[in-house]
């Protein structure tokens, strides 16, 4: 059976290729991702139904995303203006994350080519994130009384504030982020589980740590899906992290992640999370890894 991928034309809302943030990296990945013969299982995003959103985010500020009207100065912590292209993305994304999780939850392993927006905060996006897909996609399934017990893997090299922020004391799921601890953001918001690493944790290191933390999360109870941010930018490439993790040490992290929650019977829906390059082909490459290591799995 192919691997389940969630994708759609306009999570590139088409933004200059000297924007700090590399739209073009969705493009690229997709284009990636038809090299290596992985589209078999492909499936397009539809724009998330408002009332999802609602569940995440205060009604006021999915109004202003949904009509554009974002105020300049959320519009500066977001890093980019909410126009129409960009709110469209947006919807798209976190449709497509919780369109992943239910095919994750049918077939055991699905991922999304975008997602992971894990800075979006109850009241606000930031950091280049403007809604919560993983937070919104956890409260709908579980609205919906599909799932009791989710865990949350934010491997992104930012820690996931957002996602602890919305996520706190919500019965039924577990926050977990390991990421580089002087790295943005400067205030954190505690998560279920929080390990931060030190600057230039290499690869070996990583594992160890991210491995023996695993072990724990699995220990804690079985959980009924599990939502993986594979975010790249702990690579030792990337402009914005600070672990310098090797392409060998991301597709070790991949196979790790996925085989153990594999092994345990646990769903995984994968997201792409955050990676920062002006070689956009080498960031898309990149963040392949997680498709051609689900694909194992599928």
């Amino acid at each position: 059976m192919p691997l389940q991928i969630v994708s759609h034309p306009d999570y590139d809302a088409g933004f200059s290729p000297d924007h700090r943030f590399p739209m073009g990296k969705y493009t690229q990945l997709m284009a990636r991702l038809g090299e290596l013969g992985l589209t078999a299982g492909l499936n397009r995003a539809q724009p998330i139904s408002p009332d999802w959103l609602r569940l995440a985010h205060e009604d006021s500020y999915v109004g202003q995303v949904l009509a554009c009207t974002v105020p300049t100065h959320i519009e500066r912590e977001i890093g980019f203006p909410v126009g129409e292209r960009v709110s469209r993305r947006a919807q798209l994304a976190a449709g497509g994350t919780l369109l992943a999780a239910r095919l994750a939850l049918d077939h055991g392993i699905a991922c999304n080519t975008a997602g992971g927006s894990h800075h979006a905060r109850r009241s606000q996006g930031a950091g280049f994130c403007t809604f919560n897909d993983v937070a919104v996609a956890a409260l709908a399934l579980l609205a919906e009384r599909l799932v009791e017990n989710i865990l949350v893997v934010d491997l992104d090299v930012h820690q996931g504030d957002g996602t602890a922020e919305i996520l706190a004391g919500m019965a039924g799921t577990f926050t977990f982020s390991m990421h580089a601890e002087k790295n943005y953001p400067v205030r954190k918001v505690a998560s279920s589980l929080d390990i931060g690493l030190p600057d230039r944790t290499g690869d070996d290191a990583y594992l160890a740590t991210l491995s023996e933390a695993l072990g724990s999360l699995s220990a804690m109870r079985r959980w009924d899906l599990v939502f993986y941010n594979a975010g790249v930018d702990p690579h030792r490439d990337d402009r914005l992290g600070r672990l310098a993790l090797s392409d060998d040490g991301l597709r070790r992290r991949e196979r790790l992640v996925i085989e153990h929650f594999r092994a345990a019977g646990a769903p995984l829906c994968g997201v792409i999370g955050g990676g920062y390059s002006t070689d956009v082909a080498a960031l898309a490459a990149r963040h392949a890894i997680l498709f051609e290591t689900a694909a194992g799995f599928a």
